[in-house]
């Protein structure tokens, strides 16, 4: 009961509104099963070598930078409200236009299309999570979204791999109806909260007109933060050779068949959802924000590293259960740190940075990782990874007390 009692807790005064806009981001997420068969798609329906679909599929990472950046802007300047509404809406047509472009220039246009409109929704979607949260709650309201992604991931793929036997075409359908819900859903909740927030803004901006010392620097003109958004990227470099490396290890040098590489991805996803909003009520209670990603980050580099002792199936899952606990301590933290280095004027533009930090490691990750593992060996990936993580651990655990100098001496 102890336990079940703590698990319900770190549920608990997490507000309406967050609850809402993770049930749209799992709507969206689970109708986003179209990544996974893309590279399958273009190989077995449009017979595109291996590289061509590869090059097609670096589309996706390059307009996922562009459409960070672009929500992250039109965030500021239209609000987070107009922006996941556009967005959503705008995604369905476009999921439905795929198969109509059936050549590799074609199909990397409207990839990259695609990629830039869903992709805008990301930072506009954390700005409305640091919105609406309750206060103390920002971390646990950051990590229940994240929890619907994963939840979303772990769905989606199953589906897709159903719907794509029976037709490609049904799995662009489901996609585009996925969005359109989602969009349906969004609007539905918030188009009357969102215009009673903002009147209780403009109330609220009149009364603290004097001491209104807002913030209006640019995120690319904070040095700091500059510092900590490079180590971001070191991180999900490292940390996202978990969606593409990984399982050609598993499948190269293990030797282990489709489905087990698919149990051990899937058990990975399942320790996120179960564990994630335990694992942060706790992290919040006990370690600073500089603690939990040093700590975090430095068991990434301890999964990676335990790949070149052994191949055991026993090591293969400590692996995966330390990556998994590293993810949950390290990435909803991740956007709690820009949210609370931004100001209210430029959450979007500070989103929308960090956003473009993972967004440049979907397009460095797998030519890198590959790359090396092909020329060096895996062990020497490993151990690199390895050594890149301790090292980027250390250094965050210094930016971070750089970032927020009092928050962190007086935790």
């Amino acid at each position: 009961m102890g336990l079940l009692g703590l698990y319900a807790n770190s549920f608990r005064g997490l507000s309406k509104e967050a609850w809402m806009l993770s049930i749209v981001m799992l709507i969206n997420r689970t109708g986003t099963m179209v990544l996974p068969f893309l590279g399958v798609y273009m190989t077995d329906q449009l017979n595109f070598s291996i590289k061509e679909s590869g090059m097609v599929l670096s589309f996706y990472g390059i307009g996922a930078v562009i459409g960070s950046w672009l929500g992250g802007y039109f965030t500021d300047k239209f609000g987070e409200y107009r922006v996941q509404s556009i967005s959503l809406f705008l995604s369905a047509p476009l999921f439905l236009l795929i198969p109509l472009f059936p050549s590799v220039k074609a199909m990397a246009c409207i990839i990259l299309v695609q990629s830039i409109i869903s992709e805008t929704f990301r930072p506009a979607n954390s700005v409305a999570i640091t919105k609406y949260a309750k206060i103390g709650n920002l971390t646990r309201a950051f990590s229940l979204n994240r929890m619907a992604v994963n939840l979303g991931f772990s769905i989606g793929p199953a589906m897709g791999g159903i719907l794509s036997a029976i037709s490609y075409e049904l799995l662009f359908v489901t996609n585009a109806l996925g969005a359109l819900v989602a969009g349906i859903v969004y609007v539905r909740f918030f188009r009357r909260r969102h215009k009673i927030y903002q009147g209780r803004q403009r109330i609220r901006q009149k009364l603290v007109e004097k001491e209104a010392v807002e913030k209006h620097q640019s995120p690319y003109k904070d040095f700091p933060f500059l510092v900590y958004c490079f180590l971001c990227t070191l991180f999900s470099i490292c940390f996202f050779q978990f969606f593409n490396t990984l399982p050609l290890f598993y499948k190269q040098e293990v030797h282990l068949d489709a489905p087990t590489i698919g149990y051990i991805l899937g058990y990975g996803g399942f320790i996120v959802v179960i564990l994630e909003m335990l694992v942060v009520d706790y992290a919040e209670r006990h370690f600073t924000m500089a603690k939990t990603l040093l700590y975090g980050i430095l068991m990434c580099g301890i999964a990676y590293l335990i790949l070149v002792v052994n191949h055991h199936m026993a090591l293969l899952l400590l692996s995966m259960s330390l990556l998994s606990i590293g993810e949950i301590l390290v990435l909803p933290f991740m956007v709690t740190i820009t949210a609370l280095r931004s100001g209210k004027n430029n959450q979007g533009a500070y989103m929308g940075l960090s956003g473009i930090t993972f967004s440049i490691a979907f397009i460095i990750t797998p030519l890198l990782g590959t790359n090396i593992a092909n020329e060096l060996g895996f062990n020497t990936l490993w151990l690199g990874t390895g050594a890149i993580l301790v090292s980027t651990a250390i250094a965050m655990y210094i930016v971070i007390r750089w970032l927020f100098p009092r928050v962190e001496q007086h935790h």
